[in-house]
């Protein structure tokens, strides 16, 4: 059972895993704690918002809109991989999900398929939007891809968990889809890395293209975004590689 980190607990965790931080008037003591308990904390949970832009973004996370009330997670991680805190304590990102996949979670083991919603989420877990459309399209930067990767060790760290407390909308609540563009399976990969090495380090790494790669193929493989490979490696229309070229990772 782990006690929700404290405001400043938070950022230091955050800063000391190398995000780069920025604290949103008010966020303290923005929640929705009248309307239940927020902890114990069980694990990290990732979303994307179907927006673009990161003023609008943040406004809309902080806020909320008709019907749910901000904040609407913890934190956005804009996409040049700034974190905007917003929140602490309970917040509207979860909503209920699979009590299967709670308890999971909790015992750090593989996830069910969820298919029920059967449990409340905004309870539990801390909620990270990610700016994006989420369209399968829209492209995650390097940056962007890094943030979220050193977020979710920054507070697997402080609470001791491992990478298997780190889990995605969609693999929560029946339905959704979120976050798009990259797999959960290679998020934790790279916090399970990172758990094991020096909080600051780059996660930039290399690829070698081996016969019968495609960009997709690849990005599917490590958790990133065919279209972020493209950009960083000079990879323009048709979208063609080769076996033996080496391609940047940035993860």
């Amino acid at each position: 059972m782990a006690t929700p980190l404290s405001a400043d607990a938070l950022v230091a965790a955050l800063r000391a895993e190398g995000v780069r931080v920025v604290e949103r008037p008010g966020w303290r003591t923005h929640n929705r704690n009248h309307k239940g308990p927020w902890g114990p904390a069980r694990g990290v949970m990732i979303h994307h918002t179907v927006t673009s832009g990161t003023a609008d973004t943040v406004s809309i996370c902080e806020n909320g809109y008709s019907g749910l009330p901000g904040p609407l997670c913890h934190g956005v991680i804009a996409k040049d991989g700034t974190v905007y805190l917003i929140g602490n304590g309970r917040a509207n990102h979860a909503g209920s999900g699979d009590s299967d996949v709670l308890d999971a979670v909790i015992s750090e083991r593989a996830l069910p398929s969820a298919n029920e919603a059967d449990a409340d989420g905004n309870t539990s877990f801390y909620g990270f939007e990610c700016e994006n459309l989420g369209d399968g399209e829209d492209p995650w930067p390097g940056p962007q891809l890094e943030a979220i990767e050193r977020v979710s060790a920054a507070l697997c760290r402080a609470h001791r968990w491992n990478s298997a407390s780190v889990i995605g909308h969609l693999e929560w609540q029946p339905g959704k889809i979120d976050p798009k563009g990259f797999t959960m399976s290679g998020l934790r990969q790279r916090v399970a890395g990172r758990l094991n090495g020096d909080p600051g380090a780059s996660t930039e790494s290399t690829y070698t293209v081996q016969a019968g790669d495609t960009l997709s193929r690849i990005g599917e493989r490590l958790g990133v975004s065919w279209l972020t490979l493209a950009r960083e490696n000079g990879i323009s229309a048709p979208y063609l590689i080769h076996p033996g070229q080496t391609l940047k990772v940035s993860k």
